[in-house]
């Protein structure tokens, strides 16, 4: 399972934006789907035309840039955003993995760099780094969450229904957390796979039914049900009528 980690916003408490660049389409819908499950706002281009044309709107916080692109190559687009963005700081994916190409990418302004293969934690690992280091974000206090008379507390992970504790695993606390920061919206089971465990974590969709039926017992046992099951679709948590 992974860790907590808490959620990074930009200092006026807007959401983190993000520029993914990478030509293979597959690979930038895998980023920018394990971004936005950090509760990041995040754009994608397949090239560095695109990449600087959607920059120019988006104004993103941070890039996630390949440095091998059909048209030019990541070093002048990062140049092309750096004379429109001054400091923007930059996370280069390379499928190089010699010295020379490392420090070229350094040395031309990037701030850091991942070699393909890589794992998806390590980019978002390496992106919240970045971020810290850069002063663009703050790591948000923890906060209550309250869905009906349900409420969660994300610094003494305490939870509370009708006034009454319910004690719960690191697990089933994690995958409460994801059903409240989402109330009233279905969530598939591969979207709490992805969230809850590893990404890696094989699909076994299996593990979440077992975690819903525990969580079912601890938040809704003798009490009007708030966990729902959509046949088909997912998973959905709201108030209780």
């Amino acid at each position: 399972m992974s860790a907590h980690r808490p959620e990074l916003r930009r200092s006026d408490g807007s959401p983190v934006r993000v520029l993914v660049v990478d030509d293979e389409p597959t690979l930038a819908e895998l980023v920018t789907l394990a971004l936005r499950y950090e509760g990041w706002e995040v754009r994608s281009a397949l090239d560095g035309g695109s990449a600087v044309r959607v920059a120019r709107e988006f104004r993103p916080d941070v890039v996630v840039l390949d440095v091998m692109l059909p048209d030019f190559d990541g070093l002048e687009v990062l140049r092309r955003l750096r004379s429109e963005a001054g400091s923007l700081p930059v996370l280069f994916l390379t499928a190089k993995d010699s010295v020379e190409d490392r420090i070229a990418g350094l040395t031309a302004g990037g701030d850091d760099y991942v070699t393909k293969p890589f794992s998806i934690e390590e980019v978002v690992l390496r992106l919240r780094a970045l971020l810290r280091r850069t002063g663009i974000t703050e790591a948000s206090a923890g906060a209550n969450l309250v869905v009906g008379d349900l409420t969660l507390d994300e610094d003494t992970r305490e939870v509370f229904r009708g006034g009454t504790e319910i004690t719960l695993t690191a697990t089933e606390f994690e995958l409460l957390r994801f059903l409240m920061r989402n109330p009233r919206r279905v969530l598939s089971k591969t979207q709490i796979l992805d969230r809850v465990w590893n990404y890696d974590f094989g699909g076994q969709a299996n593990i979440v039914e077992l975690y819903i039926s525990y969580l079912r017992k601890k938040v809704d046992a003798g009490r009007e049900p708030m966990i729902h099951t959509m046949r088909g679709a997912g998973y959905v948590l709201k108030p209780a009528r």
